[in-house]
């Protein structure tokens, strides 16, 4: 084994490792938004955490669950704000929302029933998927905001307050 595959086994086995991390990547500019985002790294790490513990199944049901409440906390302020502000992509960025959801439930189903799931294997999905869909799919309407507000179309106070 190589010695960078030693370190990264070894943080990975810490009970502080993370599995994603924040950056600039996943900024949109908006404020509650960003704030929910940095909210669900929150909850894929505890969840991540949670299938490192030896004990985690408990853990990690519960984290799932809260997990899957946020998501759709979260999936509906977005899309709320989405609407309100006419972004051309609407349509289709609910419709990749709706996708992730009924995956998310469909494997916390499976795993209430049986626990076939792999937590580990569903948490890096999770992470890929919702992290890849930040980076990319929010990065576009984030920029048809910062367009709008270039504009003088739409500011910051206006979106908390369609946020509200």
């Amino acid at each position: 084994m190589s010695k960078s595959q030693d370190t990264m086994i070894s943080h990975l086995s810490r009970p502080d490792a993370e599995l994603v991390t924040w950056s600039n990547t996943y900024v949109t500019g908006i404020e509650l938004i960003d704030e929910q985002h940095k909210e669900l790294l929150n909850l894929t790490n505890q969840l991540y955490k949670a299938c490192l513990d030896g004990e985690g199944h408990v853990m990690f049901k519960e984290v799932m669950h809260r997990l899957v409440e946020y998501v759709k906390f979260h999936f509906s302020a977005e899309l709320k704000l989405l609407e309100k502000i006419h972004y051309p992509g609407f349509l289709d960025h609910k419709k990749q929302h709706e996708n992730l959801a009924l995956n998310i439930l469909d494997a916390v189903k499976s795993y209430d029933e049986s626990k076939k799931l792999l937590p580990n294997v569903f948490v890096r999905t999770l992470k890929d998927w919702v992290f890849t869909h930040i980076a990319v799919s929010d990065k576009l309407y984030a920029a048809y905001v910062a367009d709008q507000k270039k504009k003088g179309l739409l500011s910051d106070q206006q979106i908390r307050d369609l946020m509200k």
